[in-house]
């Protein structure tokens, strides 16, 4: 019984001390600080300003992706080849050189559309970008 009772003593010191406790001070404020709020990410923006597209698995992934005018996209190859990022078609934008293995290819989508492309070595592979206003 004597246990109980210093553990119920206890309890009613902590929450006696509990009670007392001055509330807390809100952190200073400095003129010109901005708040610490993270970011908000690219998606919830709406706007993203580039995007990346990976070279693997003799796949572009995505293969379809969708970004704003003004938008830089970047294709890296993670594969075990040598790919390329040309379009289809002649007259297309897109135009890497052979991408070894860890290279990267970017290009800047200046004007709405569908831009569809392929692999020149694996034509099999294939995937677009369109470019929204």
């Amino acid at each position: 019984m004597k246990h109980f009772v210093l553990v119920g003593a206890a309890t009613l010191a902590l929450t006696a001390c509990a009670a007392q406790q001055p509330p807390a001070a809100s952190p200073p404020s400095m003129p010109g600080m901005t708040s610490m709020a993270a970011p908000p990410s690219p998606s919830a923006a709406g706007n993203a300003t580039s995007n990346t597209v990976a070279i693997k698995d003799f796949a572009f992934a995505p293969a379809a992706t969708t970004v704003t005018k003004g938008t830089t996209v970047t294709w890296t190859n993670s594969d075990q080849d040598a790919h390329t990022v040309t379009s289809t078609g002649s007259g297309g934008p897109l135009r890497s050189p052979t991408l070894q293995i860890g290279q990267s290819f970017s290009y800047t989508f200046a004007t709405p559309g569908t831009f569809e492309y392929l692999c020149t070595i694996h034509p099999f592979m294939t995937a677009t970008v369109t470019v929204t206003p």
